[in-house]
């Protein structure tokens, strides 16, 4: 899978919000890592709720601020969502 622009640039600046050490350092770095680890890109809170509960996460009690904390979900300035699990 190929992420656009915005998925990648945003991946790269906040990736230390997931991991202790840089895991790409170019967008071509991020494609490879986000397509091994199967990142999911999500149109909006309610996808990323049922993406969330689909992979065993316990989101039932989460309100979607709660669900945007954790550190696993990435807002994109576009109003989209990545999720990558750590």
């Amino acid at each position: 899978m190929t992420y656009d622009k915005t998925v990648l640039q945003s991946f790269l600046k906040n990736q230390s919000r997931l991991f202790p050490e840089p895991v790409a350092e170019t967008e071509e770095e991020a494609d490879e890592f986000l397509s091994d680890n199967c990142a999911v890109v999500c149109a909006d809170i309610k996808e990323v709720r049922e993406v969330l509960d689909e992979s065993g996460m316990d989101v039932c009690g989460l309100s979607d601020e709660e669900l945007l904390s954790e550190a696993e979900v990435f807002a994109l300035p576009d109003k989209r969502f990545l999720i990558v699990e750590g």
